[in-house]
């Protein structure tokens, strides 16, 4: 029980930047755990923003799109935002793959990562306000975040690393295909009250198991950096089809 206490602990501090001062030890157990609870702290973060969204329900649209964002940004430090621009920046070069792994490796963003960063979040924006603007349901914000996170964890646990070292490849160390299984009991639970969520997880399957496949072509195996552009991807990946289901499914005026 306390090896599951610890490691929700440390998926809050490793995901978040909520100030946690509590020393959390670094063992086995604890880092099983952790990951375990990476949906857990997506749903903790989802909620945050869908108060936010309840609170902002009489601003304009594109006013609470931008002030979630916001917090969605803020709440995570941009931690994952840093592995989509190292990313795009190897993927841009067009190198060879040892100089794409040290393009990765270096703290300097290039123009790659800018663009990428620059329309990541402007879709992400607009998305939030088109949803918000179709009155969509606050449910799918509050499940975002986990499915990120469960796509994340799912990537890290299923795919070689490419380098026997570094964090992914630690946390790695400890992890099995069961414990992709147990970090979605809480979103198989949320998906009794909203069926919905199961078309949700299939979608994320089928994202991560497509960035899996092309991160092992393109790089022999992934890097910690991989796992944090994939929870973005996810993120952006759901936002675009919610707001496709609801704009063909819902939006149409009747009869049509």
């Amino acid at each position: 029980m306390k090896s599951a206490l610890y490691g929700c602990v440390l998926a809050l501090q490793f995901l978040t930047r909520l100030p946690l001062p509590i020393a959390c030890p670094w063992n086995s157990e604890t880092r099983r755990w952790a990951i375990r609870a990476y949906p857990l702290v997506g749903l903790f973060l989802g909620c945050l923003l869908a108060l936010l969204a309840l609170l902002m329900h009489n601003a304009p649209a594109p006013i609470t799109a931008l002030a979630l964002l916001s917090l969605w940004v803020g709440l995570s430090g941009g931690l994952h935002l840093d592995g989509v621009m190292d990313l795009a920046d190897a993927l841009g070069s067009n190198q060879p793959l040892a100089r794409r792994w040290e393009i990765m490796k270096d703290p300097q963003i290039g123009s790659f990562g800018i663009l990428a960063l620059l329309f990541l979040l402007a879709w992400k924006g607009v998305l939030l306000w088109a949803l918000l603007s179709y009155n969509a349901p606050l449910w799918w914000l509050i499940v975002l975040p986990a499915l990120g996170r469960w796509g994340g964890a799912a990537l890290l646990i299923l795919t070689p690393c490419a380098q026997s070292k570094g964090l992914a490849w630690a946390w790695k160390q400890s992890l099995g295909v069961h414990d992709v299984w147990l970090s979605l009991v809480p979103l198989l639970a949320l998906a009794l009250f909203y069926p919905g969520i199961i078309a949700m997880l299939i979608a994320t399957g089928v994202l991560v198991g497509g960035c899996r496949w092309a991160l092992v072509k393109l790089f022999q195996g992934i890097n910690g950096d991989m796992v944090g552009a994939t929870i973005e991807g996810v993120e952006l990946w759901l936002m675009g089809l919610m707001w496709s289901w609801w704009w063909f499914a819902m939006a149409s005026p009747p009869g049509m």
